[in-house]
């Protein structure tokens, strides 16, 4: 007999995790979408409110740090922000040797825990570009700080790291599109056990030590 669907799913992100993370795509993309119609005055003058949308994207910016940091409550959001803060060889040469794509990985014997290189060069990216973000926006939108020459460079740092971004973006959500499991995994919050054995080796090994480990606890 097979064994009933739920024990074929491991947990990989609690509902605190996936909050934050939701939370956090939708003030980035109201970030980004308020941010491209103050840049393009075609798209200022076709949505009109200018005034009302600057507003927006100022309280959208200052709201992106917050479902980070409320996210420090949780105990498995913390232990996965340890989990993205460290670097392996392992991960270098994930990088090095074009190892995200399908099937690479154990090809060439790497070790990949919950989170592979990309995905923790992407969050190290996104989190020192929110506060870069932050600090240039808040020099353009009091003006009264600095001097002129120091918004216009705001403003230079501000606008190209916005590009950047969004190509980041976009290739975080190809990647996601690409991967119907992992979708689930932020979507649901679980992901299926041999996904995890393919892509992810050394969490999937963590999860079976801790289910054995709960097992003999067990009276």
């Amino acid at each position: 007999m097979p064994p009933p669907r739920d024990a074929e799913r491991i947990e990989r992100f609690t509902r605190a995790e996936r909050y934050v993370h939701w939370v956090t795509t939708v003030l980035m993309l109201a970030l980004i979408a308020t941010g491209a119609v103050l840049y393009n005055d075609q798209l200022a003058i076709y949505t009109g409110h200018r005034q009302f949308i600057a507003v927006v994207h100022l309280y959208c910016g200052f709201a992106l740090p917050i479902p980070m940091a409320a996210g420090l409550f949780s105990k498995a959001y913390r232990a996965d922000t340890r989990r993205l803060n460290r670097h392996t060889a392992h991960d270098r040469l994930w990088l090095r040797r074009r190892a995200w794509k399908q099937g690479r990985a154990r090809q060439y014997g790497l070790k990949v825990g919950k989170f592979n290189a990309g995905q923790k060069l992407n969050a190290a990216f996104q989190c020192g570009a929110i506060l870069v973000m932050a600090g240039t926006g808040i020099l353009m939108w009091f003006q009264n700080l600095v001097s002129v020459s120091m918004r216009t460079g705001a403003t230079f740092v501000h606008d190209w790291l916005a590009l950047a971004i969004g190509f980041v973006l976009i290739g975080h959500i190809w990647f996601a599109i690409s991967d119907r499991d992992a979708r689930a995994g932020m979507r649901r919050g679980t992901v299926p056990r041999s996904w995890a054995r393919q892509k992810h080796e050394l969490w999937a090994q963590e999860i079976a030590e801790q289910e054995v480990r709960a097992g003999q606890d067990r009276p």
